[in-house]
C-alpha cells in the first residue's frame, strides 16, 4: 500500500521540495496550497497527476483547514505522516523595544505559525489515526529555542515558535500513547521565499534542505534511508544536522 502524506505551505520553497522528494519516493503527496498564482505545484502536479493532489489550505482559517480534511478524505481513508511546515516571518521583526511594535502583525504570525499547526492536526487527525506511520512532524526553527535566544527582537516570529514548541509538547504527551511519533524540527537557513524575494545569502537551497528534514522526518520507519536512531518517548527539537536545541 502507498504511503500518504499531507504537506502544507507547499506552495514554494521547503514545503515544495519535500512534496517533490516524496513524489519521488514513490509517496501519495496532498499539497497544501496557500498561493494559486505561484506555478510551481501545477508544473509538479503535471509530472505526478496520479500521485500529486493539490489542496487549498489556509492554516489560520478554521474553516480552510476543515474543508481540505473532508477533501483529502474524500480521496483517502487513511494519512501516514503530516507535515506541518507552513509558516510566515514578518517585515517589523527589526522593530525595538523602545518603539512601536506591530501587535496586529504578530497576532498574524501566531495565528499561523503557532495556531495553524494545532488546527491542522486536530482536522487531520480522523484520518491519521487509521494510518500506518501516524508520524506527525513539525517545521520550527532555532528561533523557538528560549534557552538558546540571544536576539533582542524579532518578537512576533520568535515567540510563535516558542509558542508552537509548546503546542507539539503538549500535542506529544496527549497522542504518544496513542503510538505517534513526533518530530519537532529546525531545518536551517534556506534560500527562501519568506521574505517576498528569494534570499541568496541564506546557507542551503530548499532541494537541500528538504533532504536533510526527510532523513529526520522518515527516520524509524520503513521508508527511512540511512540509520538514525531516536528514542520516540522524548521530544526534543533537532537540526538539520540532528544537534538538540534547548527549549
Amino acid at each position: 500500500m502507498e504511503p500518504i502524506a499531507v504537506i502544507t505551505g507547499a506552495d514554494r520553497g521547503l514545503g515544495f521540495a519535500l512534496c517533490e522528494k516524496l513524489l519521488e519516493k514513490g509517496w501519495r503527496v496532498f499539497a497544501g496550497q496557500y498561493m494559486p498564482s505561484w506555478p510551481q505545484l501545477a508544473g509538479l502536479s503535471e509530472r505526478y497527476p496520479e500521485k500529486l493532489h493539490v489542496i487549498l489550505l489556509d492554516v489560520s482559517f478554521d474553516e480552510s483547514v476543515k474543508a481540505a480534511a473532508m477533501q483529502v478524505s474524500s480521496i483517502v481513508n487513511h494519512l501516514d505522516m503530516l507535515i506541518n511546515n507552513a509558516g510566515i516571518i514578518s517585515p517589523y521583526n527589526e522593530l525595538d523595544i523602545r518603539e512601536q511594535l506591530n501587535y496586529e502583525d504578530m497576532h498574524r504570525i501566531y495565528d499561523v505559525n503557532a495556531l495553524g499547526p494545532i488546527r491542522t492536526v486536530g482536522a487531520f487527525l480522523p484520518l491519521m489515526d487509521n494510518g500506518r506511520l501516524k508520524r506527525l512532524c513539525f517545521v520550527s526553527s532555532e528561533a523557538g529555542s528560549i534557552g538558546a535566544c540571544t536576539r533582542k527582537a524579532w518578537y512576533g516570529y520568535c515567540m510563535s515558535k516558542a509558542a508552537l514548541n509548546m503546542a507539539v509538547k503538549i500535542i506529544f504527551n496527549r497522542l504518544r500513547p496513542e503510538g505517534y511519533t513526533f518530530r519537532l524540527y529546525h531545518p536551517g537557513w534556506m534560500r527562501t521565499y519568506m521574505w517576498g524575494e528569494k534570499n541568496y545569502e541564506a546557507d542551503m537551497e530548499p532541494e537541500e534542505a528538504a533532504v536533510y528534514a526527510l532523513q529526520y522526518f522518515l527516520s524509524g520507519t520503513p521508508y527511512a534511508e540511512g540509520d538514525i536512531h531516536i528514542d520516540e518517548d522524548r521530544l526534543v527539537l533537532r537540526d538539520y544536522r540532528l544537534n538538540e536545541w534547548p527549549w
